[in-house]
């Protein structure tokens, strides 16, 4: 069964979508099988692979509308499915919160088809409302994008809280994959000393890999194409390739490139 990991941060800006949708192709360019969920209503992830969800969304799953495997899609990236979303989502709080079993509806859903591949990615809305607590209820890891900015750690312990209060009350398997920092200037004294923060704050799970600033990363979403399809030679690509296979082998798994 895939191995599901909610990517989050209730803070926006911070490169969530961003590392949604370049590890996810990345993970599975590296041959493994790899379901990616937009739960986000901003559709970014969706967008970013090239992808149009039409009327078979997560919004769709969530409300009970279709099945998870109606609205899986094939990416044109290898190994790569994905679930969209666009803004009809943004009203599914309303709508699930007089609902059975509202916060499993997610997790429920992704056990349908959680056999097939090897991991499934969750990009969460940059907030803690019930689509959030739904990517928690489902997954078993969570992955927090980090900004190298002043406020860097801003949100972060309402985050934690949201964690911990998961946990105890309906997935207690939830734990931190890891702490991935973005937006990383080395150049500037601020951007050393936020990594030193971060990584004084969640120590072993910071990943080593960090994410530079970087101009193509900007650019390639407009073309619905991951980094190291849009430029594989540009530093977002080299960096998000070096996490991918950081992240895999963190994880058990031995690639060949």
């Amino acid at each position: 069964m895939g191995k599901t990991i909610a990517i989050t941060n209730q803070k926006g800006g911070v490169g969530k979508t961003t590392t949604a949708v370049n590890l996810t192709a990345l993970v599975a360019d590296m041959d493994q099988k790899v379901l990616v969920i937009d739960l986000d209503p901003q559709g970014n992830t969706t967008s970013g692979l090239g992808m149009k969800c039409g009327d078979k969304s997560i919004y769709e799953v969530l409300l009970g509308r279709i099945t998870m495997r109606q609205a899986m899609q094939q990416t044109p990236w290898k190994n790569l499915t994905c679930v969209g979303s666009d803004i009809r989502l943004a009203g599914a709080e309303l709508e699930l919160a007089d609902l059975e079993q509202r916060e499993y509806r997610l997790r429920t859903a992704i056990r349908t088809v959680a056999q097939e591949f090897d991991f499934i990615f969750i990009d969460c809305p940059p907030s803690l409302g019930l689509l959030t607590v739904n990517a928690l209820a489902a997954a078993e890891r969570v992955l927090i994008p980090i900004q190298c900015e002043y406020y860097a750690l801003e949100g972060v312990t309402s985050l934690m809280n949201t964690i911990n209060r998961v946990r105890a009350s309906v997935n207690p398997r939830l734990d931190v994959e890891g702490v991935l920092l973005t937006m990383l200037d080395g150049r500037t004294n601020l951007g050393l000393q936020v990594v030193a923060q971060v990584k004084k704050h969640f120590k072993k799970q910071v990943y080593a890999t960090t994410i530079p600033r970087s101009v193509r990363l900007g650019e390639a979403p407009s073309h619905g194409e991951p980094i190291h399809i849009y430029d594989n030679r540009s530093a977002g690509a080299v960096a998000y390739r070096a996490l991918a296979a950081e992240f895999l082998a963190k994880n058990g798994v031995n690639i060949s490139k």
